[in-house]
């Protein structure tokens, strides 16, 4: 399909969407979530897909977050809380979806756009990211995530400061909290990107999904009850056709061909 907005491709067993709107800096209008929305699901669906990822085009910035002349054109509850519902089922898709997904931050991550980072598996960042909700200086709020997501990754008091005054931070200081999993310089971010997508992709396809499935799944039970979920992945994961490869091929000493079974 061909998009407007995003740019959508495969390279072998990597999925990649770029926000293809550098001249606003890819802020997302709403025609760019729904195009995301529809290629992301795309991705999901797509069993010769393996990893996720997503990015923004040009050096300047992943996205910067909502489109501000479409937010000031919508001033009804009924407006605003459809076109925000459609932010937060792409979220929700790119944090649950069965496949690891990679934000690879070439740039300013802010508002909806650090709320789709933080809602990816994993973070890559360039070193000329900068990230911050910066909502309340609209006198508004992060309405995508970004109030529960944030505080799971950094802590409930450096959220509140991120949250409460709208300032930004830089990559280094994203690393240090835990915002972000490593820091590249800018030329060598894609690169680097998918040599991990395509670590990734060599695992078990099953092995990935139920072992996302236990950490997002724990983190809203206790310690007792997570543990206990885990040992139930674990057990069906024993009886996969996926292990019995993964051990045959360690004790014979060669790569698993595993096939997500």
């Amino acid at each position: 399909m061909s998009y407007q907005e995003i740019i959508y491709e495969k390279e072998n067993d990597l999925a990649i969407i770029t926000f293809n709107r550098p001249e606003v800096r890819n802020a997302l209008n709403y025609l760019a979530i729904d195009e995301a929305l529809e290629a992301a699901g795309d991705a999901d669906a797509d069993d010769s897909v393996k990893v996720l990822i997503l990015t923004g085009a040009g050096d300047k910035a992943f996205v910067v977050g909502a489109d501000i002349e479409e937010l000031r054109e919508r001033n009804t509850l009924t407006e605003l809380g459809k076109r925000s519902a459609r932010r937060r089922v792409l979220a929700n898709l790119l944090e649950t979806m069965s496949k690891p997904t990679i934000a690879a931050i070439n740039g300013f991550a802010v508002g909806t756009g650090l709320e789709l980072a933080m809602a990816c598996t994993i973070r890559i960042a360039s070193d000329n990211a900068k990230f911050g909700q910066p909502e309340i200086n609209l006198g508004i709020m992060p309405g995508n995530g970004g109030t529960q997501r944030l505080p799971k990754l950094v802590g409930e008091g450096r959220a509140m400061e991120m949250i409460l005054t709208g300032d930004l931070i830089d990559a280094q200081e994203a690393y240090r909290i835990g915002l972000v999993n490593r820091v590249v310089p800018q030329a060598e971010l894609m690169h680097q990107v998918k040599e991990l997508a395509a670590k990734l992709a060599a695992k078990s396809p099953l092995a990935i999904k139920l072992a996302k499935n236990a950490i997002h799944t724990g983190l809203n039970m206790s310690l007792g009850e997570g543990i206990e979920y885990e040992n139930r992945m674990f057990a069906i994961l024993c009886g996969s056709q996926d292990k019995q490869e993964g051990v045959n091929a360690f004790l014979e000493k060669r790569r698993p061909n595993f096939q997500g079974r």
